[in-house]
């Protein structure tokens, strides 16, 4: 590929990242009641952007071993991140104050209304979005570790809005997770599975914050 065909690779994630951080910071700095109304609209429009510059990603069905193995992925991602809160409430002056905003947020809707928008929008879009428009088009200009790397850091950047250390951190963390296994070629319908399974699981299920679950 020659200098002048990557350049509109650049130039559509350039623009497709500032959809993003300004999506985010929308949603992270906006009323905290209507949080998860903005981000299910974020998702949305993510998810949007990904399959109109990704076409391709359409035709990657889902299938019974990428079940599998979403599966094993967020279960590894649980053990790491249970690992990390504990590190993050030792290390970080206000890690538990962090942690605990974010796990607040379950508070403002009905759990099964939260599996729903996890489920079936935020996170298969954010996988779509990061993995399958930006770091495919980045991939194809600084190959593939380049591309991850570039991803991830994109990833966790998108988070500085929140103003939340520990989130960001943990964003970085898991970007780059899936950004790595992106690379290394793990399917898109696996990458979903396994960030649908991780969302609801740390978030709605199994928290790594003890307290009350929301209903």
């Amino acid at each position: 590929m020659s200098q002048d065909d990557r350049q509109p690779e650049l130039v559509l994630v350039g623009l497709a990242t500032g959809v993003a951080y300004a999506a985010f910071a929308a949603t992270f700095r906006g009323p905290r009641r209507r949080f998860w109304q903005r981000m299910t609209k974020t998702g949305v429009t993510l998810g949007a952007l990904a399959l109109l510059g990704e076409p391709e990603l359409l035709k990657e069905k889902p299938r019974v071993r990428h079940v599998v193995t979403g599966g094993l992925i967020a279960s590894g991602l649980y053990l790491v991140f249970a690992l990390g809160d504990r590190a993050a409430r030792r290390v970080m002056p206000r890690g538990s104050e962090n942690i605990g905003d974010i796990y607040a947020l379950r508070r403002l809707r009905p759990a099964r209304e939260l599996a729903l928008r996890l489920g079936l929008g935020i996170a298969p879009a954010e996988e779509l979005f990061w993995r399958g428009l930006v770091q495919r088009r980045l991939a194809r200009r600084l190959g593939p570790v380049g591309g991850a790397a570039a991803s991830s850091a994109l990833y966790g950047g998108a988070h500085l809005s929140t103003g939340n250390p520990t989130l960001i951190g943990a964003a970085s963390m898991a970007g780059a997770a899936w950004s790595s296994l992106a690379a290394l070629e793990v399917p898109m319908p696996a990458l979903i599975v396994s960030h649908v399974i991780w969302d609801i699981w740390i978030f709605l299920l199994q928290p790594t914050e003890a307290g009350p679950k929301s209903s």
